[in-house]
């Protein structure tokens, strides 16, 4: 398949196609004025320009086609408009003033729409944002976005859930491709930085349509910082220290562009030692992280390709109980070194009025697990201390490789009276290989394919999207199990106006998703869960279907949200102890059973005239999850209820300031899973403010925040570490600083 794609480019790139010129100019509907530096931006080319102090702007190279523009600027609507070109005439743009965030683009979904246009609700969030609420890793930072929350072991490993379904049933892209680091392990996190990366898409609910298995509960979409805009050029730098880890972060990027070449890089490092809480510092949730993308593109009026690499090397403490007191920030025993790569291409040709989507990757995982009995030391010390050369030489108790080629092809065809159509095919060949004296899962390779189409039709007060999907999956299992597994799911959804202001979205879904490895193969124990897991070689797909209503009301102060789902999973698959005992281990099986999730989420946003400055905001998070039988789902979040009181204004002094102050009550966790205990409720208190000054004339974005103020005493349902009694972090200051050139 990928010969066929780079043969389909080979011949697409010579052929001769019209360039053509948009320009105009963007003023202010009220008072007529010229808006400078506002953002004029097409998706589909990923092209843009910036007016000037006269409010013009020009962008030039526009292949034939009908292609989608984005204008946008802070206080002002964002404006979306489709342009069919050639198109010779300026076009001139009216913004109307508005106390409303800007809108951006949503690239998660196949059609590039603004959210206000989307018929699939999505959520997004950016790292920017996010930083700003003291986050002190990606996976920290996620767990602010409404509906998704995090299965943790510490600070350094976290595991995204949306709407309740973790693991492998939460899918993860990154740089345009999906991302493969044996993602299934209960201690296997992300293993990406937030550095370079620009923003955060959540789709909540089944989008196997869009992206195959895996895709069951939901995706999180991760978009890479964008390149800078032609003939322009920019550096920065930022630090940023976390008092309760005693750690830091620190990165540096620069990225410039020309008429055709454009290239970016950026490094980062991270340490921190062990987290504290208002009793204890927890041994051993230490780590280190360092952190480095590039990225280099080329385009012309009827080609666009980008090439991007991201490499990341972690070493992460295994945290067990709480022991010997430090602030060290190299990780003890046991601990797992990290070294995932990701080479990703991103390419494509422009017809008349069509085009052709090539996304290919190429994923490596190098995991290495070390654990105190590889290692010579007193049996009778919980933990070793080392430094890095120690731990050049020290064995691996498990070292597994997985390779990865994904492929994702789509034909953008030519839009038909109310019809946009796209239809492609996606697959992937994994290998997984293993190398250390344990195996976890077994050597074996994966082979998906999957054929999909999808419409969006426009009409007047509607917008309709259907869609359908078949996939194929094998898994060889070097020790002579051979899978196939065959779905063909479907979905449709409806966006309406049910008055001036209020917009309903009603989205029908079906997902799947096939056994991994661990849950097919496992026999042995699994480090750091204290279980013996066995596989079971039977296991079927996971099926489900997810019914999801939004509803919204907006006008110029005021923003209410209403969504609900309701999700049915036939053959969820589960852990469950068999009461016998393994190496004095408790034995636990990989079972399945019907199951249902069901809640939603509730919003309010109030910006109230004349103090456009002024934000109120309030959400309400809840979901519930059962088996046929009525027993609960195990890892289900608490509902919880997050109150933000929230400034926005522009003195003179300061370019753009803010300040916050958020209220987050978790409710008491009563509705358990077999084995789970309850979970007491809490209240985390945490304010914020910040700015960007001119220094030299240039930006510096200066962020102070903190989280958990009051010093609080509290376990989250979902930390891996509740079993021992270990709380989370407590108090934590976070200062930033950003220095842009």
């Amino acid at each position: 398949m990928k010969y066929i794609c780079y043969l389909l480019l080979f011949l697409a790139i010579p052929a001769v196609y019209a360039q053509n010129t948009l320009q105009g100019n963007v003023v202010d509907k009220n008072t007529n004025e010229p808006l400078t530096f506002a953002n004029i931006y097409v998706p589909q080319l990923e092209k843009g320009a910036t007016t000037d102090e006269n409010g013009s702007y020009l962008i030039s190279n526009i292949p034939n086609g009908t292609y989608k523009i984005i204008v946008s600027i802070i206080g002002y609507e964002t404006f979306s408009q489709s342009i069919t070109f050639p198109y010779t005439t300026p076009f001139d743009i009216n913004l109307i003033p508005s106390a409303i965030e800007m809108e951006e683009i949503i690239i998660s979904t196949p059609f590039h729409k603004l959210q206000s246009e989307n018929v699939m609700k999505v959520e997004r969030a950016t790292i920017a944002n996010l930083k700003t609420k003291g986050a002190v890793t990606l996976a920290d930072g996620i767990t602010s976005i409404a509906g998704v929350e995090s299965v943790t072991t510490g600070v350094s490993i976290g595991k995204p859930v949306i709407r309740g379904l973790s693991s492998n049933r939460v899918l993860v892209y990154a740089q345009g491709v999906r991302l493969e680091n044996q993602q299934f392990g209960d201690e296997h996190g992300l293993g990406l930085s937030d550095s370079g990366i620009e923003s955060i898409e959540v789709i909540k609910g089944p989008a196997s349509l869009l992206y195959g298995s895996d895709a069951l509960g939901g995706v999180l979409y991760l978009n890479p910082e964008r390149f800078a805009q032609s003939h322009t050029n920019q550096a920065d730098a930022s630090y940023n220290y976390f008092s309760n880890t005693k750690g830091f972060n620190t990165n540096v990027g620069y990225k410039a562009s020309g008429d055709q070449f454009k290239f970016l890089f950026r490094g980062s490092i991270a340490e921190h030692a062990d987290y504290n809480t208002a009793d204890y510092r927890v041994t051993n949730t230490r780590f280190r992280e360092q952190d480095l993308k590039a990225g280099l593109g080329y385009q012309i009026a009827n080609f666009k390709t980008e090439l991007r690499y991201n490499v990341n090397n972690s070493k992460l403490g295994i945290p067990e109980t709480v022991g010997a007191q430090s602030t060290n920030k190299t990780p003890l025993l046991p601990f797992q070194e990290v070294t995932n790569h990701v080479l990703s291409s991103k390419s494509t040709v422009f017809f008349n009025n069509s085009s052709l989507d090539v996304n290919l990757g190429l994923l490596y995982n190098d995991r290495k697990e070390f654990e105190e009995h590889h290692h010579h030391h007193d049996e009778d010390d919980d933990h070793e201390e080392h430094d890095d050369d120690e731990a050049e030489h020290l064995e691996a108790a498990l070292q597994m490789k997985l390779k990865t080629l994904n492929y994702d092809v789509k034909y953008n065809l030519p839009t038909i009276g109310r019809f946009e159509t796209i239809v492609g095919v996606q697959g992937m060949s994994q290998s997984n290989t293993n190398y250390g004296e344990e195996q976890l899962i077994p050597d074996a390779t994966t082979n998906d394919f999957g054929i999909l189409a999808t419409s969006h039709i426009h009409f007047d007060k509607s917008d309709i999207q259907i869609g359908a999907r078949y996939d194929y999956r094998n898994i060889d299992v070097l020790s002579g199990i051979n899978k196939n597994f065959l779905s063909f799911n479907g979905a449709i959804g409806v966006k309406t106006n049910l008055a001036q202001n209020i917009t309903t979205r009603l989205n029908l879904a079906s997902g799947y998703r096939a056994p991994n490895l661990a849950e097919l193969t496992s026999n042995g124990t699994h480090e750091g869960t204290n279980r013996y897991e066995i596989g079971n070689d039977q296991l079927e797909n996971e099926q489900n279907f997810q019914a999801d209503l939004a509803i919204e009301f907006k006008n110029e102060h005021v923003e209410v949200f209403v969504n609900a789902f309701y999700n049915k999973v036939n053959n969820y698959i589960f852990l469950s102890p068999n009461g016998e005992l393994i190496q004095n281990t408790p034995v636990y099986n990989y079972l399945q059973a019907d199951a249902n999730l069901y809640g939603g989420e509730i919003g309010l946003h109030f910006h109230p005239h004349p103090l456009d400055w002024l934000h109120i905001e309030s959400s309400f998070e809840t979901v519930t999850g059962k088996q046929n039988n009525d027993s609960y789902l195990p890892l289900i979040p608490a509902n919880s209820l997050t109150n933000t009181l929230r400034v926005e204004f522009n003195p003179k002094s300061i370019q753009k300031f803010y300040g916050f102050v958020r209220l987050k009550s978790t409710f008491k966790q009563n509705n358990l899973g077999d084995f789970e205990t309850s979970t007491d409720g809490y209240n985390l208190l945490g304010a914020g403010l910040g700015g960007v000054v001119k220094v030299f004339n240039n930006d510096l974005d200066v962020k102070i925040s903190g989280s958990n103020l009051t010093d609080k005493k509290y376990i989250n349902h979902l930390s891996r570490l509740k079993s021992e009694g270990i709380f989370n972090m407590g108090r934590n200051i976070n200062i930033g600083l950003t220095y842009t050139l």
